[in-house]
């Protein structure tokens, strides 16, 4: 694979998670599994920018496309830098929550291997990254290089993920907390 273009690789990976030809990127509603519940969400513009880029970061890293592994990969890009694109930052902020809960130790480590390397947030586009080799641009990332958990990267994912659980939490219970109002009004 070292010498696999980008393109060759993206195509594998689309094909081996069954994605269609373009990733789904044609789809107006993208279907997202949440363990056994498929729910759709609208495929924006700055979606489709964002997961172009997200799915050349699953070739690069090797991060598979189940719970757990999209939890690492958002762990990542959050690490390495996407706040600049808002649906990559809002996707993965809530995978990271997630994450937290079903695979933490995955979690920590792909947090502390985003903050050593980089990411193609900053690219134009990938189109013109698709001739490169998935070796070279690994290397021109830093993802050749093992990543060490620092207490640091420990801390710095904790002040993200913690605060955005709670309110995930807090969104999740809010009908409960209503319906139990309501009942103690009656009684």
């Amino acid at each position: 694979m070292n010498d696999t273009t980008l393109a060759a690789a993206r195509a594998t990976y689309y094909e081996v998670n069954g994605f269609g030809a373009d990733g789904g990127d044609s789809l107006e509603w993208v279907p997202l599994k949440l363990w056994k519940l498929t729910v759709k969400i609208p495929n924006t513009d700055g979606r489709r920018k964002a997961v172009r880029i997200h799915d050349l970061h699953h070739v690069l890293t090797g991060y598979d496309t189940t719970l757990a592994g999209e939890a690492e990969i958002g762990a990542w890009e959050l690490a390495s830098g996407c706040l600049r694109w808002p649906a990559a930052t809002f996707l993965n902020l809530t995978i990271l929550a997630i994450g937290l809960v079903i695979a933490p130790v995955r979690l920590a480590r792909a947090w502390a291997r985003g903050r050593q390397t980089r990411n193609l947030y900053g690219e134009n586009g990938v189109e013109h990254l698709l001739p490169r080799t998935v070796a070279a641009t690994r290397v021109n990332l830093g993802l050749d290089r093992q990543a060490r958990v620092r207490v640091r990267d420990l801390v710095g994912m904790l002040v993200v993920a913690v605060p955005v659980l709670v309110l995930m939490t807090a969104v999740a219970l809010a009908p409960f907390a209503g319906i139990a109002a309501l009942i103690h009004a009656f009684l």
